[in-house]
Formats: C-alpha cells, structure tokens, sequence
C-alpha cells in the first residue's frame, strides 16, 4: 500500500471510531469510557509495536524523550480523547467532528506564536472558512432545552462548541513534543505508543482517586461492546496514520485523513438514531467550509 493508502484507510477508520464511539459514550460515564478506549489502543499500539519495531530501541533512549512522548500523550490521548467524548456526549458525533477538523486552524496559530510564522493571503483565507464553519457548525446544535433551542448569543455558542473546539487544539500542541522526542528516538510507533501508555497509568490513577463517582454506575451490554470496537478502530487507525506519516507527505496524509468528517455526517444517524444525530443541511454547510478551510491551510 502506498502512503496514500494507508492516510485514507485511516482517515476511514477514524470516521468509523468516532461513530461508533457516541453510541459508546451514551450509555458510559465520559471518564471511564475514556479510560477504556485508552486501554484498547494501548494494547493494540504494544502488540504492534513488539511485531513491527525494535523495542531496545526504547531502552536506549535519553529519558527527555520518553518524558517529551508521555508529554504529547497526556496532551493528545489524555485531555484530548477526554474532551472528545465529552464532547460526542453532549452534542453528538456529526457536531463534534467538524469541530476536531479545526486542528490545522490552531496548528497555524500555534505555529505564529512560537515559530513566528505569520499566516499568508491563502491561509487568512482558510481561517476565515474554518471560523464560519464552526460558527454554523456551533450555532446549530440543539444541545438541550438550557438555551431553549439552539444557541444565539456568541457566549452561548462557545458553551456548546468549547469542548470539540479543545480537543481540536490539544491535538495542535502535542506534535510540538513528538517533533521534541524524536530527535532522540527516531521511531514514530514507538513514540505514539510510550505516550498512550503513559496516558493510561495517569487515567487509572485519576480514576482510582475518584472512584467514588463512576463506581456503582451501571454500564449497558450494548455501550460496552460498541466502545471495545472503538477502542480497536482508534488504535489501529492511530498506527495506520503514522505509517501513512513515513510513506508520504505530511499535507497529503492531513488532507486524506478529512475524510473522517463527512464519514461521521453520513454513519452517525445510522448508528446512534437520528433522534441524538440530526443532520441538517446547515450542518452540512458549516462542516464544507471547515473542511475546506482545513485544507487550505494543511496545503500551505
């Protein structure tokens, strides 16, 4: 397969995670579901990794890196899939992806502050479609009866989005480390993988420290098997990614990976029922123009 190939399959597997996810998480305490969907792709990452990668590779490395990995992991695997579920829980699946297709908008802001790197004409361009998708995207998410309908007022909005709007931006900051602890450990999987792990021991004792809030709390038969099968999709959507990463460039394998955001428009209903996943033709709308913008700014 070429790196195209692989951008796409993942891209593909994404799309199928974050829908199965929200029938997952309807029937979980956010936390625990996290926890779990961290627990799966940690065993997927670690059997894949001992299959395709030399794991003394690991044992020679300077401790910065492994610290610069677990770092992006807390940032990418422990508040970001935090806020993703949070988010898919609240305001549904076809609403939270476009929302996650923000991340190249805070890549590029990121990029501004730290590297000094002013957006051009094209990338302001970009901005500005991903600004109003989100706004469209945003504005028209029946949450609950809390804002009597949809939201209105710009503070209203934010209440609704912030959640999607965050993961989108810790999924921006993590590859500041990644980039920081390859330098010493020049293995991509290996590195993804040190940081789920480590994602996953921080959860469990967070999660052992408030035990009182999920302990006791009946879970479905139906929410655990739909969240076992994404917590498969994501870790091996995650290492079909970072292969995609080694065989072609960045741009390409950001641009193809998109392709998880239409997917969730169309399968959510599907699966979840359209009575927790309306998609209307204004979702549409602003799901175009943040995709379109995304890709704007992941070509330039």
């Amino acid at each position: 397969m070429t790196g195209a190939l692989w951008a796409l399959a993942a891209g593909t597997g994404f799309g199928l995670f974050q829908t199965l996810n929200r029938r997952a998480v309807h029937g979980m305490d956010v936390y625990m579901a996290t926890f779990v969907q961290l627990v799966i792709s940690t065993l997927v990452l670690v059997i894949i990794s001992l299959m395709t990668v030399d794991i003394h590779l690991l044992f020679l490395a300077p401790v910065g890196a492994i610290l610069s990995f677990a770092a992006a992991g807390f940032l990418h695997f422990l508040i970001g899939w935090t806020l993703l579920n949070a988010s898919q829980k609240r305001i549904g699946a076809a609403r939270t992806s476009p929302l996650i297709g923000t991340t190249p908008l805070f890549g590029t802001v990121i990029a501004a502050i730290t590297l000094r790197e002013l957006p051009r004409l094209i990338e302001l361009v970009g901005i500005g479609l991903i600004v109003l998708g989100a706004y469209y995207v945003s504005k028209e998410s029946e949450t609950s009866t809390e804002f009597h309908g949809a939201p209105k007022t710009l503070i209203e909005i934010l209440q609704v989005s912030w959640m999607g709007l965050g993961a989108a931006f810790f999924w921006a900051l993590s590859p500041i480390f990644i980039r920081l602890g390859l330098q010493d450990l020049p293995s991509p999987l290996l590195g993804v993988t040190v940081g789920v792990t480590a994602s996953v021991i921080g959860y469990g004792i967070v999660l052992l420290w408030n035990r009182k809030s999920w302990m006791g709390v009946p879970i479905t038969r139906d929410a655990w098997m739909f969240k076992v099968a994404a917590g498969l999709l994501v870790g091996l959507s995650t290492w079909m990614r970072w292969v995609a990463l080694d065989l072609a460039p960045v741009a390409i394998v950001l641009a193809l990976s998109m392709i998880s955001v239409p997917l969730v428009g169309l399968l959510s209903p599907l699966v979840s029922g359209k009575q927790l996943e309306k998609v209307t033709a204004l979702l549409w709308m602003g799901t175009g123009l943040i995709v379109g913008g995304a890709l704007l700014l992941t070509f330039n």
